[in-house]
């Protein structure tokens, strides 16, 4: 059941939620590769905490995925999802699998401390659009949609993949998985909005850019409204969608397209992002949504602060980000330290 607090944060849900749908906009302009030019990229990304050198809370994720050339998706779908993506431009369609990883402070106990971050596993796969219009001056709207369907608890293999990386890296092996969450459905929705505005000369050759965000998460895994922004420095190339991140942020960043004829051969540049969440539920911190299961005191404002790089040459982009996020619930010693690393490739 819904607490008090809670409550009060379903309308700014609804309202990112169905904000879309609304939304004005003109209509496409010419500037997309071509259907003939373009190609599906797939991108592997990883987090993890051992760039920080601890092992607690988010500890892990991975997701490997692939998404479309434009002129894929069935203009059925187009038409379904429509209402929450507004008027349509250039249209992927992306997939993924990927699994995260959730521990207490102190793996080498075998019965954790109830009021700590609890063990938890996420294995799921993905389905989504993502929809690039052009709304005039150079500027514009990146909009994503996606469903992810999986489980959480021991059959997404947490306890089997964190015990068999730790064993290769010669790290303590984790003891208290017997007190992960159970086995449950996990659904969840994913709706974001970025609006991308035309990178200003700052120097010589040297541009920069701000894209502004509001996103929102519905389902038994997430339900948040999200908002935040990008700050880009460098070489940017046209049509980047910003740096890869894995869940609870909205996945749809993987896409890249190949240099124009004005482009450099390779792009780069230093970004740093910061996004706030008012969270209703997690459930990796509220625990199990139809048993009882171990759980804490959530946090209803999230925070994070991210910093990194990106670099683009021919048919791949490489990405590290580093990532600092305020308490998540009452008691934690300390904000999560982790970083990310994604490569992807057009095929």
């Amino acid at each position: 059941m819904l607490t008090g607090s809670q409550i009060r944060i379903l309308p700014l849900l609804a309202a990112a939620i169905l904000w879309p749908a609304f939304a004005q906009a003109e209509e496409p302009k010419v500037g997309q590769p071509s259907e003939k030019t373009d190609r599906p990229v797939w991108t592997l990304t990883l987090e993890n905490d051992l760039t920080n050198d601890t092992d607690r809370y988010f500890t892990n994720g991975i997701r490997l995925s692939r998404t479309s050339p434009v002129g894929d998706v069935p203009e059925s779908v187009i038409d379904f999802v429509q209402p929450l993506i507004g008027t349509v431009g250039t249209v992927r369609w992306t997939a993924a699998i990927g699994q995260n990883m959730y521990t207490p402070s102190d793996i080498t106990v075998s019965n954790p401390d109830p009021k700590d971050q609890p063990y938890a596993a996420w294995l799921y796969g993905s389905f989504g659009l993502l929809n690039d219009l052009a709304t005039g001056d150079g500027r514009r709207t990146q909009t994503s949609v996606q469903l992810s369907l999986g489980v959480i608890g021991p059959s997404a293999q947490g306890e089997l993949a964190q015990k068999t990386v730790h064993e290769v890296i010669n790290s303590p092996e984790p003891q208290g998985w017997d007190h992960q969450l159970h086995d449950e459905p996990a659904v969840l929705l994913n709706l974001e909005r970025r609006w991308v505005v035309p990178s200003e000369t700052i120097f010589d050759d040297l541009r920069a850019d701000v894209s502004p965000h509001v996103g929102a998460a519905l389902g038994n895994v997430f339900t948040h409204a999200a908002a935040g922004l990008t700050v880009r420095f460098g070489k940017p190339p046209k049509f980047d969608y910003g740096p890869p991140r894995l869940q609870p942020h909205t996945p749809g960043s993987e896409y890249f397209a190949p240099p124009g004829d004005d482009d450099d051969a390779i792009g780069w540049y230093l970004f740093a992002g910061v996004e706030g969440r008012a969270v209703a539920r997690n459930i990796f911190l509220d625990g199990n949504t139809f048993r009882d299961s171990r759980s804490v005191d959530k946090e209803l404002l999230v925070g994070d602060l991210s910093a990194g790089a990106v670099v683009t040459f021919g048919d791949v982009r490489l990405t590290y980000v580093q990532v600092m996020r305020t308490k998540e619930f009452d008691g934690q010693e300390g904000p999560s330290m982790f970083g990310g690393f994604s490569a992807g490739y057009r095929f």
